[in-house]
């Protein structure tokens, strides 16, 4: 499936979106340089510039973002020589780091973004609290929500889940790799189908993989629709929540 660069194009008009105040889930991996370096510099602007007309078309924002372009706590621990919970402490500081670039960036193309980390850094960046974070977002600020869930053993997919669930949100956002929810990869498999909509317990029994079973329960227990989309459309995250780009809705 081929990917489209991140770009601005103007989008058609719609009706006012169903959700307001929605957590967009990122991968560390989507801001990768194409070389390989863990950060880009343009795809960074982009991404923010994307979130700004988010914000000015009116939802509120709360970010999550993973730290695999700088390492996996999985898959360290699984080579053996470091053990699972300090793999994943590595992998919480990793999404500090991406969360606090996140911040610069979005500063830079005109909202104001906070970082708050659920391993407490307070020399670096605010410890998450929920009621800060609650007042951050009813300001109209971006709230980027790094290290996780605080705790090893849990990905960035639950954590987004549990924040949302904690920050009144109407949906979870998922950008990843591809335009929504396929049967199987797409990208191997030229015979994936594509849903347009599905309920949390049809994804867990099909084990679909675009979020682990954790995050799906955990969505599922609460009520939380999950949005899932490609980071790479133009604008994706406006045109996605908008409903302007293909998109799979998880949701009761």
């Amino acid at each position: 499936m081929p990917e489209h660069p991140l770009s601005e194009k103007p989008l058609p008009e719609q009706g006012p979106p169903p959700f307001r105040r929605v957590l967009v889930k990122l991968s560390g991996e989507a801001l990768a340089a194409p070389d390989g370096y863990w950060l880009h510099p343009p795809t960074l602007a982009a991404l923010a510039d994307d979130i700004v007309r988010a914000v000015g078309e009116g939802f509120q924002i709360a970010l999550v973002v993973g730290g695999g372009n700088v390492i996996r706590g999985a898959r360290v621990s699984a080579a053996g020589w470091i053990d699972r919970a300090t793999g994943d402490s590595l992998g919480m500081m990793a999404t500090v780091m991406n969360s606090l670039a996140l911040e610069t960036a979005l500063n830079a193309a005109g909202v104001t973004a906070r970082t708050m980390s659920a391993v407490s850094m307070p020399t670096i960046c605010e410890t998450y609290a929920r009621q800060p974070a609650l007042h951050h977002l009813d300001k109209g600020q971006v709230v980027v929500l790094a290290g996780g869930t605080g705790n090893p053993y849990f990905t960035t997919d639950t954590a987004a889940v549990l924040r949302a669930a904690e920050l009144k949100c109407d949906a979870v956002l998922k950008a990843t790799q591809v335009d929504g929810v396929y049967s199987a990869d797409p990208k191997t498999n030229p015979d994936a189908v594509r849903y347009d909509r599905l309920s949390h317990d049809e994804a867990i029994a099909r084990d679909l993989k675009v979020m682990d079973t954790a995050a799906f329960a955990l969505a599922r227990d609460g009520g939380l629709p999950l949005i899932v989309g490609s980071v790479h459309a133009p604008s994706s995250v406006t045109a996605i929540l908008t409903g302007r780009a293909p998109s799979t809705l998880v949701a009761p």
